[in-house]
């Protein structure tokens, strides 16, 4: 009887993380604007996808550029690749995601070794309520190696509504209970909303980065967006005024207190700005609320290259809020404020009242 031929030994295959792999963002971002690379990427997304004309890799490396522009040939339509290397970073890249879309992008994808589940569901609310023109899916990254070759792989996580109704990821990906009734779909953000959450993503990550001492909350989709200081009725908020092209930072005085807290605090108003350094509006105006705001004019919020520094001057102005205002919060009592007997005069000698 002949003897059956020997099989080929299995190697072993084992997975390895994509950040010991490749190390550095730049390496990474290089593997994925290959063409190989985005022939892989685009048979999971179904697309035909190249690096846009006109890309000089390198200088967006050099400028830190975390985002690829490509286009797919079939549909010939832009498309913007987030690649993410560092799992701790998520954060950021979402801001970019949302970023991408508020430029009006048609395909936004993101590619990271893995999705939260937070982070999942957001951009499946982002398919479900973002304009009809821009979609977003995130794609997971496996890196393998087999003795000293290593392979990778993309897997599709999350995708828009396809034409059949069906969507990733599900409740149950997602480990979500469900609900008894269903809940009528939410209207879709306007540009302006949009426009408003990419901004405020991008401003809690620089916050974030700064460590510093205002803690972000969720980015909203409102104008204006509200941090926590010191006790209740008392309230930081950093404001876009697209009527008048400005932003304001501010201290809102609300709650039954609100004028007596205001009064007091206008006691030490000299103390209070050269400790901010900053001019200040002190606004009683309003029969519930009080503000004490400074503002950034001439500013031009659809311009995401300023966006920059506009956020450097939110953070800047809000910590220094922060720092002169919160202790003073703490020891305010109503009961120490005794009201001027004429209610005509302005009690504030020095007061900046912007006319409405």
């Amino acid at each position: 009887m002949p003897k059956q031929p020997a099989r080929p030994r299995l190697r072993r295959l084992e997975q390895i993380q994509p950040v010991d792999f490749w190390q550095e963002q730049a390496d990474f971002i290089r593997w994925m604007a290959d063409a190989d690379t985005l022939q892989l990427l685009g048979e999971a997304l179904g697309f035909e996808l190249r690096l846009a004309d006109g890309v000089d890799l390198e200088q967006a490396i050099a400028d830190q550029g975390e985002a690829l522009y490509c286009q797919d040939m079939e549909q010939d339509q832009a498309v913007l690749i987030v690649p993410q290397l560092q799992p701790h970073q998520a954060a950021a890249y979402l801001g970019q995601v949302v970023t991408g879309a508020a430029a009006g992008l048609p395909i936004v994808v993101w590619v990271a070794s893995d999705f939260s589940a937070q982070h999942q569901q957001t951009l499946a609310w982002l398919n479900q309520v973002g304009r009809p023109t821009s979609r977003f899916w995130a794609i997971a990254v496996d890196v393998w190696k087999i003795g000293k070759d290593a392979a990778a792989n993309f897997t599709l996580v999350v995708q828009p509504k396809t034409l059949n109704g069906a969507s990733t990821p599900t409740d149950a990906d997602l480990d979500f209970e469900p609900e008894s009734e269903l809940e009528p779909e939410p209207e879709p953000l306007t540009e302006t909303q949009e426009e408003n959450l990419a901004f405020w993503n991008q401003l809690c990550e620089r916050l974030e980065r700064r460590g510093s001492i205002i803690k972000a909350g969720a980015p909203v989709t409102d104008s204006a967006m509200g941090f926590a200081i010191a006790r209740a009725d008392f309230r930081l908020y950093g404001v876009i005024d697209r009527e008048h092209q400005s932003f304001h930072a501010e201290l809102l005085l609300s709650g039954e207190d609100a004028h007596p807290h205001f009064y007091l605090l206008a006691q030490e108003q000299d103390r209070i700005t050269a400790a901010i350094g900053l001019p200040l509006v002190w606004d009683d105006s309003d029969p519930k609320t009080c503000s004490i705001y400074c503002t950034l004019t001439d500013v031009d919020v659809g311009d995401c290259d300023r966006w920059k520094g506009y956020q450097n001057w939110l953070c800047d102005c809000l910590e220094r809020f922060y720092e002169t205002f919160s202790d003073r919060i703490k020891r305010l009592d109503a009961a120490d404020y005794r009201p001027m007997p004429d209610y005509g005069v302005n009690p504030l000698p020095n007061s900046l009242i912007l006319p409405s």
